[in-house]
């Protein structure tokens, strides 16, 4: 998406297609239930992510969800603290997850940033459970 044209919702959801704009409409179900969230539509780090929107709850950033065309990615910094947290649950993570994880771009002694490209329902859950390692939910 052209960094000097701010898109609009129907721009946003033809460009990552019916099954996307679906998965987005779930995720932010889930986290208004689970969080105070703050959504902003972002083009936070030049021509190489483009347009998205950063999640916060309150003020704590909790990651970046990046608009492809019939996909998302979720960009998720876990630091030094929260990685014995997400150790203790990586059994429940799946494989593809794992995956992320293993091959995370480095960040502190221990964490870092995953770029999570969602393509079916189910990876949703993985999402959230890396948010959850970063933010215990409120419900």
């Amino acid at each position: 998406m052209d960094k000097n044209h701010i898109p609009d919702v129907s721009e946003i959801k033809k460009f990552i297609g019916n099954e996307s704009s679906t998965r987005l409409q779930t995720l932010d179900k889930q986290l208004q239930y689970k969080y105070t969230i703050n959504r902003e539509l972002r083009n936070p780090f030049g021509n190489s992510y483009g347009w998205g929107f950063k999640y916060s709850h309150k003020t704590k950033h909790l990651f970046y969800l990046f608009f492809e065309r019939d996909a998302l990615t979720a960009t998720i910094q876990i630091g030094d603290k929260d990685v014995p947290k997400l150790l203790e649950q990586y059994n429940l993570f799946s494989l593809k997850a794992q995956a992320y994880w293993e091959n995370r771009y480095p960040c502190g002694k221990n964490g870092g940033w995953i770029h999570y490209r969602i393509l079916s329902d189910d990876e949703l859950d993985d999402v959230l459970r890396f948010i959850e390692v970063k933010k215990a939910p409120m419900n």
